[in-house]
């Protein structure tokens, strides 16, 4: 963890659709120990700063533009596999081919997310 607080989970955020970052950036910042250090637009976006940011967590959209989520889930945890990703989308679990073998922490439909989801 790059200077932070003991305790503290450094997130960071990747969706294309601005209003699911906004909303979840406002859940993160509105709870203690949680601190968001960046968020992405795309799953190449998303390598590139989970090597630079080196969070804790990665919140990521199944459905992305360029390389999805999957993808991107799998050459970060080749990159770095301490890093733990939790992939959400507003599609069910059945309807996302090779979701199961990225390499995710977690799957949690978009509907669903919450802070409790982020314990990982």
């Amino acid at each position: 963890m790059t200077g932070a607080p003991v305790g503290e989970t450094r997130i960071l955020l990747v969706d294309d659709q601005p209003q699911f970052r906004r909303a979840a950036a406002a859940l993160i910042g509105a709870t203690a120990g949680l601190r968001l250090v960046g968020q992405a637009g795309s799953g190449e976006e998303a390598v590139e700063l989970a090597d630079r940011l080196r969070p804790d967590l990665i919140v990521m959209d199944v459905r992305l533009p360029g390389i999805d989520g999957t993808e991107a889930c799998r050459r970060i945890r080749h990159r770095r596999p301490d890093i733990r990703v939790i992939l959400v989308s507003t599609y069910e679990r059945a309807d996302l081919p090779g979701i199961d073998d990225c390499g995710a922490t977690r799957f949690v439909r978009k509907q669903d997310f919450d802070v409790p989801s982020l314990t990982v």
